[in-house]
């Protein structure tokens, strides 16, 4: 047993999608999460940069006594490999549990993967789907709006900028005939009622923030360090910019009945 919390982080708002999962899967574990709102979107910035930012985000993790670090950011992710933290904290990303789970879902070979311009053009989610299934078809396309658009709450599917945006961006992967759509980026959960709605009944959407949160559960079920605890203790929200809009967006996707502490953080801006 560990009673240690969770980190989990992300570039802004998305990153409460594997929360939110994680609220529902592990109960009893308290949860700190970081969102870097100050310097949301981290999709269009350089590799370089990426990283720069998700070793100050992991540092600020790991001041915060917790056992394992969850990457809710499709663009940090992308880069994670690459990265070569030593740690003796467990860090793990979104790609690898969103791929399998797509891999296990799709019936015609077919996957669309939207995501972020910078973790596109990594080519990550092709080389990871291929690596366990090489006759898979891929169609990639970034969605850069996206994520203002959830920062901005323009979520709704009725809402018209959205649905313009979302059309334009979703035509080419239709018209690939796929049968199963990840979702890359931890922000476009926020937008699945529209994405769903355009795609069709036939395309099943996989959540790689909600992923990642059943793999926090498998794991620390596996290594006996889940918490001992009979209900969570914290969940402490942490954000780099404005506390008012990021407490908005927290009730908007996590609820107005979660009871979490929500502060403003300091990394090197």
């Amino acid at each position: 047993m560990n009673n240690a919390a969770i980190g989990v982080f992300d570039s802004g708002v998305g990153g409460l999608t594997c929360v939110k999962e994680l609220i529902k899967l592990l109960p009893n574990e308290n949860i700190v999460y970081l969102g870097d709102t100050a310097r949301v979107p981290y999709g269009s910035k350089s590799r370089e940069t990426i990283m720069s930012y998700a070793r100050q985000d992991i540092e600020f993790l790991k001041q915060h006594n917790v056992k394992m670090i969850l990457v809710a950011c499709g663009t940090v992710s992308s880069v994670l490999p690459a990265m070569d933290i030593k740690s003796d904290i467990s860090i793990s990303g979104v790609v690898e549990p969103a791929v399998k789970a797509a891999c296990s879902a799709t019936k015609n070979n077919r996957i669309g993967v939207i995501a972020t311009s910078a973790t596109i053009k990594s080519g990550i989610y092709g080389k990871a789907i291929r690596s366990i299934n090489p006759n898979i078809k891929v169609v990639g396309k970034a969605c850069p709006m996206f994520v203002p658009l959830v920062e901005n709450g323009y979520t709704a599917p009725d809402c018209v900028p959205a649905r313009y945006i979302a059309q334009e961006y979703l035509e080419i992967i239709k018209k690939e005939d796929v049968d199963t759509l990840i979702l890359g980026c931890t922000h476009y959960p926020h937008l699945t009622e529209l994405i769903s709605d355009i795609m069709g009944e036939g395309v099943t959407l996989v959540s790689s923030g909600a992923e990642l949160a059943k793999y926090a559960l498998n794991s620390l079920s596996y290594s006996d360090d889940t918490a001992e605890r009979e209900e969570r203790e914290s969940l402490e929200l942490y954000c780099t910019d404005s506390v008012e809009l990021f407490s908005e967006n927290v009730e908007r996707f996590l609820g107005n009945n979660i009871n979490a502490q929500i502060s403003k953080c300091s990394l090197k801006l």
